[in-house]
């Protein structure tokens, strides 16, 4: 299992368009992918999952991964959740 933590760089937070943009990179992959944001875990290919956690800028958040991909998910991720991008 590959485990990152990582700071929301997006400056909008993760309203409804970052989501999906969110939920897009994690469905490219075969692992399983979750989210953990103050002790709630939700999979992070899920639209509604992630829409729950209401995330903002600067706020910290654990991502892992497991499955043939992981580490690659969660670089990923994280750039997108860093950048944007």
């Amino acid at each position: 299992m590959t485990k990152k933590e990582i700071t929301i760089g997006l400056a909008s937070g993760l309203e409804a368009r970052p989501v999906a943009m969110l939920v897009q990179v994690a469905s490219q992959y075969d692992s399983e992918i979750h989210v953990i944001s103050q002790e709630r875990t939700v999979n992070a290919k899920s639209i509604m999952g992630m829409m729950t956690l209401g995330l903002s800028e600067g706020e910290k958040i654990v991502v892992t991964a497991e499955g043939p991909d992981e580490e690659k998910a969660v670089a990923e991720i994280e750039h997108y959740l860093s950048h944007g991008k």
